[in-house]
């Protein structure tokens, strides 16, 4: 069975769009993989953080996880910053990759010529390093990602041949190279703004009806859903380039009842924005309310925090196996007395 490693940073509420491309997908994925899905709260403090509001969303996400499908009993569920092999990891990749790789990666690029490189965390710099780690130490296969952690992938892969070419041989690599799984755009791998459908959809947006949280209330979701942008041709047709909105929508409409957009585009096409949109709406809140009534069980449960025990404790073993190859590969400590 291959191994899919995928973390999410506990910095607030998943969107729908967060649901759509990559934790709905982690249910499926639970039956055919051996997974490992891990909240990386390191990752998080690159920016300042209010500790106890992290460590609330830390919990937050963990109950999502369990909420949405996530089986404790198939896939391994744990928080980043309680296995340190991530960190000890993460420096032997940091010792064996080039600053220039690390300045060319886009979030660093984009937010230093933004604020400056003196008022930007050493962090921001250093945590694809503790990305890479975070993949190579479950000897992951497949990690799906967004179109826009590609190059983090890349870098990941760049670190692997590297290290193998240099530490390891031919027939005996140390580290197993991972293969990107990108979802295709039109099956939900990336859905917009409500508000500006030419945009990512964002849990950072500014403009609140621009994305549904996974927690938004059932009112609250059908008001966002009903200001959704769309045109002024009143057809209902998939046509992305242009017809951004109504496509958009269209995209969520799929993915949330797993109909195909053609079909959903036919059922509708003697329909008004307005009746789709009030179908669409109701689609959503049949599908979030069930979630967000486990996730409130979760978080005040013993279960919850038994779950992320055993979860830390599977993960640190097999991570720790694959830190002490590393560790022998570069010469770190002493050689392993023979018992």
């Amino acid at each position: 069975m291959k191994t899919i490693f995928s973390g999410i940073q506990p910095s607030g509420i998943p969107t729908i769009g967060n649901y759509i491309g990559a934790m709905k997908q982690f249910k499926m994925l639970q039956e055919n993989y051996d997974c490992f899905f891990c909240i990386v709260d390191e990752h998080a403090i690159t920016v300042p953080q209010d500790r106890l509001k992290l460590r609330k969303q830390i919990l937050q996400l963990a109950s999502l996880y369990i909420a949405v499908g996530l089986d404790p009993k198939q896939a391994t569920i744990f928080i980043q910053s309680e296995v340190p092999a991530h960190a000890e990891a993460a420096w032997i990749v940091q010792c064996n990759t080039a600053i220039g790789e690390l300045e060319r990666m886009t979030q660093f690029k984009d937010k230093s010529q933004k604020n400056g490189k003196t008022s930007v965390s050493a962090g921001l710099l250093t945590y694809p390093p503790l990305m890479v780690a975070d993949i190579i130490l479950y000897n992951s296969d497949l990690v799906p990602v967004g179109e826009d952690q590609k190059q983090h992938l890349e870098l990941t892969r760049d670190f692997v041949e590297r290290f193998n070419t240099r530490y390891g041989t031919a027939s005996q690599p140390i580290l197993t190279l991972p293969e990107v799984k990108i979802p295709k755009k039109d099956a939900g791998g990336r859905i917009m703004s409500l508000q500006e459908p030419t945009k990512k959809m964002s849990k950072s947006d500014s403009n609140t009806k621009g994305f549904i949280s996974m927690l938004d209330e059932p009112n609250v979701i059908r008001k966002k859903i009903r200001s959704a942008v769309t045109d002024s041709s009143g057809k209902i047709e998939y046509d992305p380039e242009n017809k951004p909105g109504i496509s958009n929508l269209l995209v969520i409409y799929s993915a949330m009842t797993e109909e195909p957009i053609e079909e959903i585009a036919t059922k509708y096409a003697d329909s008004s924005y307005a009746e789709f949109k009030n179908d669409l709406a109701e689609v959503v809140v049949a599908v979030l309310e069930p979630i967000q009534a486990r996730y409130e069980e979760l978080l005040v449960s013993e279960e919850l925090q038994d779950i992320l025990d055993e979860g830390a404790e599977k993960a640190q073993f097999v991570a720790n196996k694959t830190l002490r190859k590393m560790r022998n590969a570069v010469g770190l400590g002493r050689k392993p007395r023979r018992k």
